[in-house]
C-alpha cells in the first residue's frame, strides 16, 4: 500500500500522516548509514523498538543520544552501574533493564569486532531484489538477516534476533524496501550504486 500525502507525493503506506513518520521515511529511512558509532545507533534503537511503535523511538531519540553518551561505542562500553541506574530513572528513554543492559553489553562488544560494527554489518548487505509492490511484498526477515544475527550474536550482541537485524538492514540502507510507487524508492536506489 502506498500513501498519497498533500504534498503531492506518495510514500510507502507506514510513514502515514505523521510528521515523525514523513520527515523519518523521507529522509532517512533505507538512506545508506556507514560508521561504527552511527550503525550502534540504529542497533540500539532497533533493539529498544522492540515490541513498541517505531513513532515511540523517533520522539525520544533525542533523549536516547543524550543518554547514551552520543551512542559513542567507548563511552557506551564505559557505562558502570551508576550509568545503569541513571539510565533506568530517565523517562526520556525506554526504561527497560534488559534492553539497556544489551547496549552497554553490544557496545563493549561492537568494541571487539574485527574491522569495526559497520564494516561487519555491510557485509550482509544484499542485493537488489524483486521490488515490493506493497507492504506485504516486504519480508519481516529474510536469509540475509538471519545471517546477519547469527554473526552478531556470534561476537556477543543482543537483542539482535533475525527480524530486528532486517529492521536494521532496512534503516541502513542494506536493502530498499521503498515499494514500487513511492517517491524516494529511486532515491535510495541511486544512493547504493555509489
Amino acid at each position: 500500500m502506498v500513501t498519497a500525502h498533500d504534498d503531492g507525493l506518495v510514500r510507502c503506506g507506514w510513514a502515514g500522516t505523521t510528521p515523525d513518520y514523513v520527515a523519518y521515511h523521507d529522509e532517512e529511512w533505507g538512506r545508506p548509514v556507514h560508521g561504527d558509532d552511527l550503525v550502534f545507533e540504529r542497533i540500539t534503537l532497533e533493539a529498544f523498538q522492540s515490541g513498541l511503535s517505531w513513532l515511540t523511538i523517533l520522539r525520544k531519540r533525542d533523549n536516547f543520544r543524550k543518554a547514551f553518551a552520543g551512542f559513542s561505542i567507548p563511552a557506551v562500553a564505559a557505562f558502570d552501574d551508576g550509568d545503569m541506574e541513571r539510565l533506568l530513572g530517565d523517562a526520556g528513554i525506554v526504561r527497560n533493564r534488559a534492553k539497556i543492559e544489551a547496549a552497554v553489553a553490544n557496545a563493549r562488544a561492537a568494541l571487539e569486532v574485527p574491522g569495526g560494527l559497520s564494516e561487519l554489518v555491510w557485509r550482509h548487505a544484499e542485493e537488489p531484489g524483486r521490488v515490493p509492490a506493497t507492504l506485504a511484498d516486504v519480508p519481516a526477515r529474510t536469509p540475509g538477516s538471519t545471517a546477519l544475527a547469527k554473526e552478531l550474536k556470534k561476537h556477543g550482541f543482543r537483542f539482535v534476533g533475525p527480524t530486528t537485524a532486517y529492521a536494521l538492514m532496512q534503516a541502513i540502507g542494506l536493502v530498499n524496501d521503498h515499494v514500487a510507487d513511492c517517491h524516494v524508492r529511486e532515491a535510495v536506489t541511486d544512493l547504493r550504486r555509489v
